[in-house]
């Protein structure tokens, strides 16, 4: 039956306007971490409509609704809109216990209708239903989509919140008062935030066979350097993917609530297509460079979706999994320079990301116990788990630098280095730094990626210039 029409009356949409994100894509990627299988499921469903598939990707979610990035702007101007006597209504193409939930959490509206397994509220169906529940001229709407035009047409007030240029002048030409909310920033800086360039640096590890296989001629050194923009887009890609699934878990954390897709400065659907981009710039650069370097940044995407989607969750295996992936760039790297890849270094290598690993978890363990939690959303540690991890990082750091000092005393030194007496300086300046990273971790202070924070520390600036003076003793003397 009509409401009374006397009432001052604003409906508001969810999606893009109460929200800044899409509860159909949250809602997507949240269901697919809990059970990737759902994806076939989805298949069947898929023939049933539209309204199916959102209920059945809410009754597969895990959404958390009291952290969705609500839009502070339209909170206030319906906070505005009450405090005159005005009655709120939330009407959104979403399902509509998605709607009840966050209507639950903000208290701010007096009705709320959503899409359910037979209707999805959308356009001229949410038009027909608002028609019916309250009458024409008789409401205000706030909206952002041109899939609203069919209610804003009957609307006695139109505003618009974020909509592009073309959906501004169609909702000018309806002839019905409007207003225009700009709560958004056009910026490209959250989409370089969202591909982490400052992660590359980890890529330098690239240029290290070619390096200690002596191959400086400009060839290589080319071949290395177009393997190094391959493998930098092809991480950026996974860190995207990685993001789209933890969208839920970062939003309940302190700092990684502030990323891109978490804050939604990032819309999802943007976030997909350059996922996909980053993916096809790197194949491209990839087919410049010999199959068998294709191959291998297939093997290492492929490891780092699976660590995104499910060995993230598993304990021991997840830092494997992460000293591999480190490894895998050190195969690369000879894949491009066209040079082997001594098992020297490699077995120092695994070792030594293998410590680096076990330095993250025990970052975001002791990051955690500082919160008062026991146990980190999306990973199968506890708190009490805190001194296995730093002995592990520890003994894996000291069993590289034994792998070091078994190489220098091996005759295969003589072939690389002319003078290999200043490489002992070596081993005892990674004991240092070995030592204090994981004591520097404990005490709280690595906020960041290990590689990323010894870039940033002063000290580990410090060892790798010692080192780095060694190596050019040792090869040049």
């Amino acid at each position: 039956m009509m409401k009374n029409n006397k009432e001052n009356i604003l409906i508001v949409d969810l999606d893009g306007t109460l929200l800044k994100t899409d509860l159909l894509f949250e809602s997507f990627w949240s269901a697919v971490k809990s059970n990737w299988k759902i994806l076939f499921g989805l298949l069947f469903i898929i023939r049933q409509g539209k309204a199916a598939i959102k209920e059945y990707l809410q009754l597969n979610s895990t959404i958390d609704t009291t952290v969705l990035p609500f839009d502070g702007k339209v909170i206030a101007y319906i906070n505005k809109f009450r405090a005159k006597g005005g009655r709120t209504v939330l009407a959104t193409g979403s399902n509509y216990v998605f709607a009840e939930r966050i209507s639950d959490h903000l208290e701010l509206f007096d009705e709320v209708y959503g899409s359910d397994s037979n209707t999805n509220l959308v356009g001229h169906a949410k038009a027909s239903f608002l028609n019916f529940q309250f009458g024409s001229d008789t409401f205000e709407y706030m909206a952002n989509s041109a899939t609203d035009l069919a209610v804003w047409k009957i609307s006695k007030k139109n505003i618009t919140v974020n909509v592009s240029k073309r959906v501004r002048n169609a909702v000018d030409n309806l002839g019905v008062p409007c207003e225009h909310l700009v709560t958004n920033k056009n910026s490209i800086i959250p989409y370089i935030f969202l591909i982490r360039p400052h992660q590359w640096l980890k890529n330098i590890l690239i240029f290290l066979p070619m390096l200690t296989a002596q191959q400086l001629n400009y060839s290589t050194a080319l071949n290395c350097f177009l393997a190094f923009v391959s493998i930098s887009l092809a991480a950026s890609s996974t860190y995207v993917f990685n993001d789209l699934f933890d969208t839920n878990v970062d939003r309940q954390h302190p700092r990684k609530r502030f990323r891109p897709l978490a804050s939604a400065s990032v819309p999802v659907t943007h976030a997909v297509c350059l996922c996909v981009i980053l993916l096809i710039a790197s194949i491209i650069f990839a087919m410049v460079l010999e199959t068998k370097f294709l191959i291998i940044l297939a093997i290492y995407y492929t490891f780092s979706t699976m660590y995104s989607i499910y060995i993230k969750s598993k304990i021991i295996l997840d830092i494997c999994c992460l000293a591999g992936l480190y490894t895998l760039r050190l195969v690369l790297g000879g894949a491009a320079a066209n040079v082997t890849i001594s098992i020297w270094l490699l077995t120092f290598s695994i070792f030594l990301f293998l410590c680096l690993a076990a330095v993250k978890r025990q970052s975001e363990l002791l990051d955690l116990k500082k919160r008062g939690l026991d146990t980190p959303l999306g990973r199968g540690y506890h708190v009490e788990d805190i001194q296995i991890i730093s002995t592990s990082a520890l003994c894996a750091g000291y069993a590289s630098v034994v792998v070091m000092m078994l190489y220098l005393n091996s005759p295969q030194v003589l072939d690389v280095f002319t003078y290999p007496t200043p490489l002992w300086c070596i081993c005892a300046i990674l004991l240092y730094w070995i030592t204090r990273l994981v004591l520097v971790t404990q005490r709280g202070f690595m906020t960041d990626d290990p590689i990323v924070f010894a870039i940033k520390d002063r000290a580990s600036q410090g060892c790798f210039l010692v080192i780095s003076s060694c190596l050019i003793i040792s090869v040049w003397y």
